[in-house]
């Protein structure tokens, strides 16, 4: 890929323009595909290992670009991440219409593609059956990988998604959410007995130092802080286990699993956040955490919405 450096990145340092980059192409028969969108940690690999040329010599990812900078990329094509449409995934829609489609989830499949899969995403089936989708993203870092996404849920949480059809509503959807105006409920089940049947989890979350993990953060917390707010309440208490509905009030990577692991009511079958201590055989025998996204309500351009799902099978064995 060549690129001249224009006046809007002229100043800008060379791995963060590059990041926003990704050349789009679509095609009715062969579907929708996106090449050449690479993260900016990848980037500053490909600086580092002389495969970005600035007038015909190697730079530092710290290179701040001047106005008529010549470009030179050399991909290498193995590591771009393409977006496919995927007929073939079972997914159940709830509702759509000219704004919005809401999706029930199924645990095991991302909400969008990455590295680690390509093909088998909530994206891949998106794509397929709503081509229009494929160019709906806000133009941030990564954001062609998310097509019509405004949230996500974890890839093994279930449940309750709505995905923007138009760029006017994902704009309308990512700021309801940001604003807090969305309210969303989950269902979780999991581990002891609580004494306070009804309360408020507030802990700062951050990234863990190997960024697959929040942590609660500390003074000592080396990456960014971030407000994390979470109100549970107690449906149903079982023989050391208890159904929980849980409000999240900020939206966290992985904060209810964070927050209620925090207060020693770990979610069942949450490896990540699980402490070994506190396996049993009911928690080992789960395939996946029992998480579950159960409802969302907002209002959108006059009308008001509320969708309900209901929870999975493998869920509902573990209630019964």
């Amino acid at each position: 890929m060549k690129i001249l450096t224009d006046e809007k990145s002229a100043g800008k340092r060379i791995d963060k323009v590059l990041s926003s980059y990704a050349k789009v192409t679509a095609d009715k028969k062969e579907g929708v595909f996106f090449n050449g969108g690479i993260s900016r940690v990848e980037i500053a690999d490909y600086i580092k290992e002389g495969k970005v040329l600035v007038n015909g010599k190697t730079i530092k990812p710290s290179y701040i670009l001047k106005e008529g900078d010549q470009i030179e990329i050399t991909f290498d094509l193995e590591k771009n991440v393409i977006v496919s449409p995927n007929p073939n995934l079972k997914i159940r829609i709830i509702h759509e219409d000219d704004d919005i489609i809401i999706i029930d989830k199924p645990a095991g499949i991302r909400s969008h593609v990455d590295l680690q899969d390509q093909e088998n995403t909530l994206v891949n089936f998106l794509v397929a059956r709503y081509p229009e989708i494929a160019s709906i993203h806000d133009g941030s870092e990564g954001s062609w990988m998310r097509p019509g996404i405004v949230h996500r849920l974890d890839m093994d949480t279930s449940g309750i998604m709505v995905v923007a059809r138009n760029e006017k509503t994902l704009r309308e959807l990512k700021r309801k959410f940001q604003d807090k105006e969305i309210e969303k409920k989950y269902w979780a089940l999991a581990i002891g007995r609580f004494e306070e049947k009804e309360g408020i989890i507030e802990k700062p979350l951050a990234r863990s130092s190997s960024y697959r993990k929040q942590v609660i953060a500390t003074k000592r917390t080396k990456t960014k802080i971030r407000e994390a707010i979470t109100h549970y309440k107690v449906i149903q208490e079982f023989d050391g286990y208890a159904l929980l509905e849980v409000s999240p009030k900020t939206g966290r990577m992985h904060q209810i699993r964070v927050h209620l692991a925090s207060i020693g009511h770990p979610i069942i079958g949450d490896e990540k956040y699980l402490p070994k201590n506190m396996e049993s055989g009911i928690s080992r025998a789960a395939s996946r955490h029992l998480l579950h996204a159960k409802s969302i309500r907002f209002s959108l351009f006059g009308r008001d919405y509320f969708f309900d799902s209901a929870i999975s099978d493998d869920f509902r064995v573990f209630l019964d």
